[in-house]
């Protein structure tokens, strides 16, 4: 089967790029160009004409790749047409009209790479990263995966277990010979060791998911505070209704931002106070819960409120800014208690001191998310490996310490099946292969 698709993007551009990837596609693009292909890998003028009536669609570039050596690891040609919607329209429409040749499934091409051995997972993960990446942290967070640093760490620390492995695979199937003590005492120190090492690994506070999908910022407050118009300030749009009314918000209302490099989601909420409406009662637990759930919690008050002192005690935390609003109304009365957290006095409505407010945020987030390391973890799915292989290396070496090698290899078969997961390579023979390179069986 061979599959097309834009590759560019839908809408008008200047320049829009359609890829075609599979067995038939040299004879696809012979028929659309009627005649032979260029030479591989140069970009070269053609004509793309409509295949029944030679009617010229359109003049651009076309870049042949044979297989293996392409981005698929199949024959794949890449047509730069003028970015009209007719062009493209009627180019597509040609493909669509040849036999065993389909549209292209989301990330269809990405995944024919994947099972060519062309990438492995991390690498298709950190490509789709890196073509959603909306901030300067994101893309770099991308571009440092597809580098392949992860990779290499994950691939090392599985090659490990497999030795580990390899060694006990000996001493089941070959009982009469007795490994080297020094052998087994490697065995028990190189699995913790291997136990300890990605336990640090996720140790890591999220912080690769967190830049990947978004710090959590949640606006929280007692009515009329002015958390809906802080909302609308930083969105630079009117997310949410603002009105004297108290209680006007019900629902969590998210804005998903760039806030000077950091992607945040942020949350404005419904006002704290005590309410005898379901729906509002409802709301505040709302609030209240995706306060406890945030990376940030800004507190929005006014100085006519800063004696809700039960909602302040409850939700205070080291993840905590306070904000006093509408000081353009006068602030000379606000209790000193207040002033020891360190508040930041602000008019949202003459845009007073917000730059002081977004510059708090960035600080917040780097001290408490950006660190030195190397992200490791981008998404929960590496964690849930993770965490399942520590799991099985506690119980291998928990039997491994009882000398119970039957049952701990299971166990290390597990733990290393759950590494090679993260990054697509699950193979029995692996363990084959190092056991005749490191022991001489049948000599």
């Amino acid at each position: 089967m061979t599959i097309y698709a834009l590759s560019s993007g839908s809408g008008v551009s200047g320049i829009a790029v359609i890829r075609v990837s599979g067995t038939k596609t040299k004879k696809i693009i012979s028929t659309l160009i009627n005649g032979d292909l260029p030479s591989p890998r140069i970009a070269t003028l053609k004509k793309f004409n409509k295949i029944n009536t030679s009617e010229l669609i359109d003049e651009g570039i076309l870049i042949w790749f044979p297989g293996p050596e392409s981005y698929t690891g199949e024959d794949m040609a890449e047509i730069h047409v003028h970015g009209s919607v007719a062009v493209v329209r009627a180019i597509l429409n040609q493909f669509s009209k040849m036999e065993n040749c389909r549209l292209a499934e989301p990330g269809e091409f990405t995944k024919i790479a994947f099972q060519n051995e062309k990438i492995n997972l991390l690498k298709a993960e950190s490509i789709s990263d890196l073509v959603s990446a909306e901030t300067e942290i994101q893309r770099q967070q991308a571009v440092k995966i597809m580098s392949g640093k992860s990779s290499e760490k994950f691939n090392s620390l599985r090659e490990k277990l497999l030795k580990i492995l390899s060694n006990i695979e000996a001493k089941i199937d070959f009982p009469e010979e007795d490994l080297p003590e020094d052998v087994i005492k490697n065995i028990k120190t190189e699995s913790k060791k291997i136990r300890n090492e990605i336990e640090k690994i996720l140790n890591d506070q999220k912080v690769g998911e967190r830049i990947r999908e978004g710090f959590k910022i949640a606006i929280i407050g007692p009515t009329n505070a002015g958390k809906s118009s802080l909302l609308n300030y930083l969105s630079d749009r009117d997310v949410a209704i603002v009105s004297e009314i108290a209680g006007t918000t019900r629902d969590v209302i998210e804005a998903h931002l760039n806030l000077d490099g950091y992607p945040v989601v942020i949350s404005d909420t419904a006002g704290i106070r005590e309410s005898k409406d379901e729906i509002e009662k409802k709301g505040i637990k709302l609030a209240l819960k995706r306060a406890e759930d945030a990376d940030l919690n800004i507190i929005v008050i006014e100085p006519k409120s800063v004696d809700f002192t039960g909602f302040l005690n409850d939700i205070l935390s080291d993840k905590s800014i306070i904000v006093i609003n509408k000081i353009d109304l006068g602030y000379n009365n606000i209790n000193q208690q207040i002033k020891k957290f360190n508040p930041i006095f602000l008019s949202i409505k003459n845009e007073t001191n917000l730059d002081e407010l977004i510059n708090r945020i960035k600080e917040k987030l780097k001290n408490k998310f950006i660190t030195s390391n190397d992200t490791l973890i981008t998404r929960e799915r590496h964690r849930q490996s993770l965490e399942a292989c520590v799991s099985h290396l506690k119980n291998f070496e928990e039997k491994n310490s009882k000398e119970d090698f039957d049952k701990g290899a299971e166990d290390l078969r597990l733990a290393t099946r759950h590494l090679g997961m993260i990054v697509g390579k699950v193979d029995v023979e692996e363990i084959l292969g190092s056991i005749f390179s490191d022991f001489c069986i049948g000599k």
